[in-house]
């Protein structure tokens, strides 16, 4: 069973964003917070700890079974654009060029890798 958790508004450009969310994006979560705990980016720090809140609402959807027991993998993990922040500098000759201040959403799903040894109607094809 799949868990979602969303991230909103994070003041990062996608750009940035989208460089860790590639690093992650189909590994098993104990190697995917291994693998942002020790990443010196700012990135990295808001993903853990939306991974950590996608597992935990995994738990709370699956109460019956144990989080270690079930092999939990990202699924998928994609950042959109988020709001933009336009500002002005000031520039030579009574000029002004347009600041872009960027923000981003994060959407994070978790599901359980299943192993199927062979099928489940018995047939061949």
């Amino acid at each position: 069973m799949e868990a979602i958790a969303k991230l909103k508004n994070v003041p990062t450009s996608p750009r940035k964003m989208r460089l860790i969310a590639d690093l992650i994006r189909g590994k098993r979560v104990n190697s995917a917070l291994n693998q942002l705990k020790f990443d010196s980016k700012y990135s990295s720090r808001k993903i853990e700890k939306l991974l950590l809140s996608a597992v935990s609402n995994w738990q709370e959807k699956n109460k019956d079974s144990k989080i270690e027991d079930s092999d939990l993998y990202i699924k998928n993990i994609y950042v959109d654009g988020g709001r933009m922040i336009k500002r002005l500098r000031t520039a030579p000759q009574g000029r002004a060029h347009r600041i872009r201040k960027r923000s981003n959403h994060v959407t994070l799903i978790l599901d359980n890798l299943k192993k199927i040894n062979k099928k489940e109607d018995g047939t061949k094809n």
